[in-house]
């Protein structure tokens, strides 16, 4: 990930019951990874616990795309990337890294379609002006990035013409 990408401060470990009987993480929990990176970045832009009780505004998640890459165990330790591909006045269109923490290599990829939302509703509504500063302005560092090579895939099973 290019040194523009918003790198988490947090370094996460993995917990012995999210380890699967194959022995390694279980799938499932590469999401609560990225979610918990993703709570970093959202207290930058004034999305955080306290947006929320107190603005009664938060964000859902309306859309994932994992890519598993390689293999994390108990001993891993892992750290996460933030790259803001896109945005608009109620959403925002993002992509994220796993890397193990000591040695760079990564692990996995999610890309992410976020939806700003009214808690009264729920109902998807525009991010306040401030929240939306904080996000142009994450963006004009980002848009200069190049598109990461795992971003925009869809999933299908490629066959050869016969």
């Amino acid at each position: 990930m290019p040194d523009k990408a918003l790198h988490c401060s947090s370094v996460f470990e993995l917990q012995k019951d999210w380890i699967d009987f194959n022995g390694h993480l279980n799938m499932a929990y590469y999401t609560v990874l990225f979610d918990r990176a993703y709570e970093e970045v959202s207290e930058g832009f004034g999305m955080g616990a306290r947006y929320a009780a107190d603005r009664r505004l938060t964000t859902y998640t309306a859309e994932i795309h994992l890519c598993y890459l390689r293999e994390l165990h108990l001993e891993d330790k892992v750290r996460g990337t933030y790259q803001l591909l896109d945005h608009d006045e109620k959403r925002l269109h993002s992509y994220q890294e796993l890397r193990h923490a000591e040695d760079g290599w990564l692990a996995a990829t999610c890309e992410t379609l976020t939806l700003h939302i009214d808690m009264s509703g729920p109902k998807v509504t525009p991010f306040p002006a401030d929240v939306l500063g904080r996000i142009e302005t994450m963006f004009a560092m980002h848009k200069s990035l190049p598109q990461p090579e795992q971003a925009g895939r869809s999933i299908a099973i490629r066959r050869r013409k016969r």
